[in-house]
């Protein structure tokens, strides 16, 4: 493995993405709060919108856990998977300072194993592998693994990594299956790993694809409305939790108008919407906000498609 050690760190110093911020600072804080924002997102949505006004709004850890968290899912807002704000969170009101151990970090709020990994790698310089998408896929073309599972692709993982240069190893193997290693137009012939990959002749078999049929579900959203103020109540469930939204009913108010349909996509599913308006004469709640409250709020993306709706048929 040196000479593919070598052939690694050489492609990193000259093709790797190095002017990353969260690969030119050592505070822990910065490198997780990248972490956990580039799961299931591209590095440019996170580069260009989130990453920079998160950390003006909340630079520290213990500001972050001093917050309340109202103002961290508004920073939030439009990234998706809301949980991890969340976890991010909870985990600040925990500690002011990350723990360097992989056991402590995996002890906290929505720290997976791979993410103590990074943080334990990439804050703390341990000679430790990491186990995201782009690895996985790697792994699995350097051994032929169809299906492979997750204790087998970590012992591999240890196996090969580079534990003199842990740092560049890892985030190489991520700009590797980013820009080379590609799912369906690999470009092997310029990969620093071509010399030990054994499923070069066929890349894309490995790993087996599973076929994922989206389903679709319906839901009947109420939209309360007193005196041009709408009524929104904040999600105590786990989906969407924490984040303020309309009210959704079985069956439609025999008195509320129907005014239309709006429809989102998630990672696991399809959600139609179909939007009734009532109008109140006498509330009996009292969470009402005008259009432009709302704005201050933070809403899901499909609650804000419902806004837009209303107020297109006004």
């Amino acid at each position: 493995m040196k000479q593919t050690h070598k052939n690694i760190q050489d492609w990193y110093k000259n093709h790797g993405r190095l002017d990353l911020p969260w690969r030119t600072t050592n505070d822990p804080y910065h490198i997780y709060l990248s972490e956990v924002m580039l799961q299931q997102t591209q590095v440019k949505t996170v580069l260009e919108r989130y990453y920079f006004p998160f950390l003006e709004k909340f630079p520290t850890l213990k500001a972050l856990g001093n917050a309340p968290l109202d103002d961290v899912l508004k920073m939030w807002e439009g990234l998706g998977y809301y949980n991890r704000a969340k976890h991010l969170h909870m985990t600040a009101t925990l500690v002011n300072e990350l723990p360097e151990a992989i056991d402590k970090l995996i002890k906290l709020p929505g720290i997976g194993k791979n993410t103590a990994h990074a943080v334990a790698t990439f804050a703390f310089n341990q000679p430790v592998p990491i186990m995201e998408a782009n690895v996985k896929r790697i792994l699995c073309r350097l051994y032929k693994l169809k299906t492979p599972n997750d204790k087998d692709l970590w012992k591999i993982a240890y196996a090969v990594l580079d534990k003199e240069n842990s740092f560049d190893y890892n985030q190489a193997m991520m700009d590797i299956g980013a820009t080379i290693c590609n799912p369906k137009n690999p470009k092997c012939e310029l990969c620093p790993l071509n010399n030990i990959c054994k499923g070069k002749e066929e890349p894309t078999l490995y790993p087996t694809k599973k076929k994922r049929v989206v389903p679709t579900r319906e839901q009947n959203i109420l939209i309360n409305v007193y005196n041009d103020r709408l009524f929104l109540m904040q999600r105590k469930g786990k989906f969407l939790h924490g984040l303020w939204g309309f009210e959704s009913m079985e069956i439609p108010l025999c008195a509320a108008e129907y005014i239309g349909e709006v429809a989102h996509a998630y990672t696991h599913f399809k959600l139609i919407c179909k939007v009734y308006v009532y109008y109140e004469s006498c509330p009996d709640q009292i969470d009402y906000f005008s259009p432009k409250e709302i704005e201050e709020l933070a809403i899901s993306k499909v609650d804000e498609k419902i806004v837009k709706l209303f107020l297109d048929t006004m």
